[in-house]
């Protein structure tokens, strides 16, 4: 086989680490560049991810993995021991030189380094670490760095991956025990989480320790994340929201991402003929974000999938069938409910609540007032009252749905 150089083996493996979505940089700090100035940018462009941190801020990050070769052989992973893909591998250097050029040219702020399993789990933390290493001590990097983790290596070096690293993630793969040994057995769920557990205890002593001592180093600040695979397995709506409030609970985690099962060649029997639809993605984005911000608890959104099929409708968000579902919760008055029921409201959005809360104080909101902070006024009278509005028996019509309900052009885009 021809020896590829360092821009083929860039397509190559910036290419197969996109289907990894836990490419994030919130909770990231800020570092002072100690000087450096960019000099533009570059042409090569493969391998760019953006994220955004708290601020709004746009970060573009190096997107690649260390290697596409893997010893396991997981029925669903494109980088399988049994896939006919081509090959490559970065050695650790090149990985460190290509974030030093493409971070000096102003085209990166960060890296997200991923990798198929070579020789050992051992072996290849060992060369993911090296790169993070190499990049603050030897380069003094002060950009982003996030690391996928390996659960099967040893826990000194997934401990030293979050000592340079400012975010750490460790997949669960898939939603369901069963679904991961049918699909994926040389992995254990029991070695996953205990290596999630460990790297949860590891950022709480360190965030403990600069508590007490400003010297204290600093250890994966921008936390732990995980991904789970959708629609590859029968795993419903339902088990997957419970499963990541689980997964919330007990590892503190930043984020859990969702990332939609994608056919690939050569694939396995037991997979799936084909992918999910986007939509269903979206809509468990969306039940994530009600639990993390909105105050809904894991049955809360699990009673706004279909009884029958455990499944969130794709043609409405799960707030709004939430609400359809329970609508002996509505009217919320804006003029006088808590905050707490106020999130409750479809087309209200934290923003919105808040400055309900804020305006309020002063004088009581009309119609027009709450429409000004809204989106769509009409999709939100039937579940309010306010000053100079009352939806009378508006919220218990029978034909509701299709009122509020989005027009089917609004989703198209997630509807493949």
């Amino acid at each position: 086989m021809a020896q590829l150089d360092v821009r083929q083996k860039l397509e190559i493996l910036a290419d197969a680490a996109k289907y990894d979505a836990s490419c994030a940089s919130s909770g990231s700090i800020k570092r002072d560049s100690r000087g450096g100035k960019g000099i533009g940018s570059t042409d090569q462009g493969m391998g760019i991810c953006h994220a955004y941190a708290p601020d709004g801020r746009c970060i573009s990050l190096l997107k690649v993995l260390l290697t596409n070769s893997c010893i396991f052989d997981c029925h669903y992973c494109i980088n399988r021991k049994s896939s006919n893909v081509r090959r490559a591998r970065f050695t650790a250097r090149e990985v460190v030189d290509l974030t030093i050029a493409f971070y000096k040219r102003n085209y990166i702020e960060g890296l997200f380094l991923s990798s198929g399993i070579i020789r050992s789990a051992n072996y290849t933390m060992e060369q993911i670490v090296e790169v993070a290493r190499s990049l603050r001590e030897d380069h003094d990097f002060r950009g982003y760095i996030h690391l996928k983790t390996i659960p099967d290596a040893d826990p000194a070096l997934v401990e030293a991956a979050g000592r340079h690293a400012d975010r750490v993630s460790i997949n669960v793969e898939l939603p369901t025990i069963g679904g991961l040994k049918r699909l994926a057995p040389e992995k254990n769920a029991g070695r996953i989480e205990g290596a999630m557990g460990a790297m949860t205890a590891s950022i709480a002593d360190h965030s403990d320790a600069r508590r007490r001592y400003r010297a204290a180093p600093r250890f994966a600040p921008a936390g732990q994340s995980t991904q789970m695979i959708v629609g590859a397995d029968a795993a419903t709506d339902s088990d997957i929201v419970h499963r990541a409030a689980t997964l919330y609970g007990r590892f503190d985690l930043k984020r859990v991402y969702y990332s939609a099962f994608s056919p690939i060649p050569d694939a396995s029997a037991v997979l799936p003929l084909r992918r999910p639809p986007l939509m269903r993605e979206h809509r468990l984005y969306q039940s994530d974000w009600l639990m993390r911000f909105y105050g809904f608890a894991p049955g809360d959104v699990a009673a706004a999938a279909d009884e029958t099929t455990g499944m969130l409708p794709l043609d409405i968000d799960p707030k709004l069938a939430w609400a359809l579902r329970f609508r002996a919760a509505f009217p919320v008055d804006v003029n006088t409910a808590a905050r707490e029921r106020l999130l409750r409201v479809p087309g209200l959005g934290i923003k919105a609540v808040d400055a309900i809360l804020s305006i309020r104080r002063w004088r009581r909101l009309r119609l027009d007032d709450v429409a000004r902070l809204t989106v769509s006024i009409a999709r939100l009278r039937p579940f309010i009252v306010a000053a100079d509005w009352s939806p009378t028996a508006l919220v218990d019509r029978q034909d509701l749905r299709p009122l509020v309900a989005p027009r089917p052009e609004q989703f198209e885009l997630f509807a493949a």
